[in-house]
């Protein structure tokens, strides 16, 4: 990641990643590290991290590492000590996971949300920006997807991160803590988990066509998603947190490309980057999945000077050249 997304010196300044040695948080944790902050503490319970996310981390003498639980109040307390810039990233993810284990989803992504927001408050945090998601446009029809028009949750996952959202407005309204949301489009790029029951499509996909293991397609794979390279998202988080323009807080942004893919055209163009005729094997939609997804990032673009650096294809290649070194050095 060579673009540098501050004009600020970081070498004064502290900042908290919740869910760190996860796939968003670890590549924000290292952007910060790698241009100087002065201190970069995680806290993760290490459900959905990875040791080797932390190991890329523990390479910079600034990097601090506490392995605690948002669920837990005394466990974000101390993570907030000291701390002037907070990304609240650590989350329970997936859409399926959150039908199947709804209280889990709500513990996590609802109760962890206000213990952290509160232990931000407490500890006199200069800003507080958090991971939201394009779930929670839910069943509004029009595309591209805008800030101020969305619909009916179709998930408990988008109901918790909505949730979110008015917790953040009311916090920032009572408390008076300057608070940004970012709604995340399927974000994708390196470290990115392949295994488990709930990983993301892309290394799934890159995964069954190296290894020639079935690949799964939901519904007819016409079903589109505005596809977005981790950069973006690193992009957009560094900005938030250190924008002083009074407009910019307070708001929930869009952080996406701008531009939507089939999910058939993103399996072909990685069969035909691997060289691969492997097929995909079709399977019925998945519950509470959006059909379109594309989002209208004007918002970002005007009050945090967000520019996607990087876009859908030049993005897949990275991430297709990550995975094919990791499976071809494993096997």
């Amino acid at each position: 990641m060579s673009n540098i997304f501050h004009n600020k010196d970081l070498s004064q300044l502290s900042f908290l990643v919740t869910g760190g040695a996860g796939f968003i948080g670890g590549h924000i944790a290292e952007y910060l590290l790698k241009n100087g902050a002065k201190k970069v503490r995680v806290i993760d319970n290490m459900v959905n991290g990875f040791k080797s996310n932390l190991a890329v981390l523990h390479q910079y003498r600034n990097f601090e590492f506490q392995e605690g639980d948002i669920r837990n109040l005394d466990h974000c307390q101390k993570a907030c000590g000291g701390i002037e810039y907070v990304s609240h990233q650590a989350a329970l993810g997936s859409v399926p996971r959150s039908i199947k284990e709804p209280f889990y989803t709500n513990d996590v992504n609802v109760g962890g949300f206000v213990n952290i927001m509160k232990a931000a408050v407490d500890n006199k945090v200069k800003q507080f920006v958090y991971a939201s998601s394009s779930s929670v446009y839910g069943d509004e029809p029009s595309l591209p997807k805008q800030e101020d028009r969305i619909g009916n949750c179709l998930s408990p996952y988008a109901v918790s991160k909505r949730a979110d959202e008015l917790y953040a407005n009311v916090f920032a309204n009572v408390y008076g803590m300057p608070v940004i949301g970012l709604r995340y489009f399927n974000i994708f790029g390196p470290r990115q988990d392949p295994d488990g029951p709930y990983a993301a499509v892309i290394p799934l996909f890159v995964k069954g066509i190296i290894n020639k293991t079935p690949v799964y397609i939901n519904g007819d794979g016409e079903q589109t998603r505005d596809f977005t390279f981790v950069e973006n998202a690193v992009q957009v988080n560094v900005k938030a947190m250190l924008t002083e323009d009074p407009r910019a807080v307070n708001k929930v942004y869009n952080v996406a490309v701008g531009d939507n893919f089939s999910v058939n055209y993103l399996y072909l163009t990685i069969r035909k980057y691997l060289g691969s005729d492997h097929e995909a094997t079709y399977r019925a939609p998945r519950e509470g999945d959006i059909m379109n997804s594309l989002a209208n990032i004007s918002l970002a673009k005007d009050l945090l000077s967000y520019q996607p650096t990087r876009k859908f294809e030049e993005g897949l290649v990275e991430t297709i050249e990550y995975f094919r070194r990791k499976y071809e050095h494993n096997e």
